[in-house]
């Protein structure tokens, strides 16, 4: 490995799926119990959709992969349609 397990994890990519790159990206480097920072653009993810509705859809998705967020902002009134989500990472759970 290049890189040591890392206690927190920034993302600010801009990319329809950048919760999966966050995840993955954390499930590789991030420490269990370390934290994560991402950057969400509700319009590069589905523009079709109210802001608050992608930013719950990308908050679930985290969840899912063991990440728990717990922190949630929007950058209003300086970016429109932009929220950072903090939170910490679980880590994944053995199936026996």
């Amino acid at each position: 490995m290049l890189v040591s397990m890392v206690d927190c994890v920034f993302a600010d990519v801009a990319q329809p799926d950048q919760a999966r790159i966050v995840c993955l990206n954390g499930s590789y480097f991030l420490k269990n119990g370390g934290h994560f920072v991402i950057s969400i653009k509700a319009n590069c993810i589905d523009s079709t959709v109210p802001a608050a509705a992608v930013f719950e859809s990308e908050r679930g998705k985290l969840a899912t992969e063991g990440f728990k967020p717990q922190e949630q902002l929007t950058l209003e009134p300086y970016e429109r349609d932009h929220a950072v989500v903090t939170g910490t990472f679980r880590g994944s759970k053995k199936k026996a």
